[in-house]
């Protein structure tokens, strides 16, 4: 098992890096979020690997992150899903942006990945809505360079909240930027109208 690799950045192709280590060259298949965050070539990187063993062949699969490889993992223990499948998911939807989308039960964000249909999305979402740990996102400082969401770790945490998410989705607002603001504009509200206006600041 290759846990990480760490060496020179040499270059960049269409879905994957090649890193030089002691003059051999890894290519490492990534999300492209991933590949877009990466430094100039010639830099030095440690990118987190999996390893996918098949009949024909072996593939590494890297992320700039345990907790994206963890979540790999769990994307293509989800049937239906391959290791190409799940490197869309994390192209199109941020660590974090996951979560939200399975605790929302947001299918329609899981879909805009490539080669996700809706019916796969809902698969997904029953098997990995109890895996995941939502309160690592809920309680994410903006340091580490995601929203500020502070909460407990279920999102239920009152009626009001609960009531306030309903009312923007029937505004026309996603189920999980929905549930983002409302956790953005905080819990002291004593009225769904006064979170509701606040959430909608958020949003923008």
């Amino acid at each position: 098992m290759i846990s990480y690799v760490k060496g020179e950045l040499a270059g960049l192709e269409r879905d994957k890096v090649i890193v030089d280590v002691h003059g051999i060259g890894y290519g490492i298949f990534m999300p492209e979020r991933s590949m877009g965050r990466l430094p100039q070539a010639g830099s030095e990187v440690k990118i987190y690997t999996y390893l996918n063993v098949r009949e024909d062949a072996m593939h590494l699969f890297g992320f700039l992150t345990q907790d994206e490889v963890r979540l790999f993992k769990l994307l293509i223990g989800v049937s239906g899903i391959g290791p190409k499948g799940g490197l869309g998911i994390l192209s199109a939807l941020s660590a974090d942006d996951l979560r939200f989308a399975v605790l929302s039960g947001d299918a329609k964000a899981i879909c805009a990945a490539p080669g996700i249909g809706k019916k796969t999305a809902e698969k997904l979402i029953i098997e990995l809505k109890d895996k995941l740990d939502l309160e690592e996102v809920l309680d994410r400082s903006q340091g580490a360079g995601e929203d500020v969401l502070a909460g407990a770790k279920d999102f239920s945490v009152s009626d009001i909240q609960s009531d306030a998410v309903q009312a923007l989705v029937a505004l026309g607002y996603g189920s999980t930027e929905s549930m983002k603001a409302v956790k953005k504009a905080g819990d002291q509200y004593t009225t769904v109208e006064e979170l509701l206006k606040e959430a909608l600041k958020k949003m923008f």
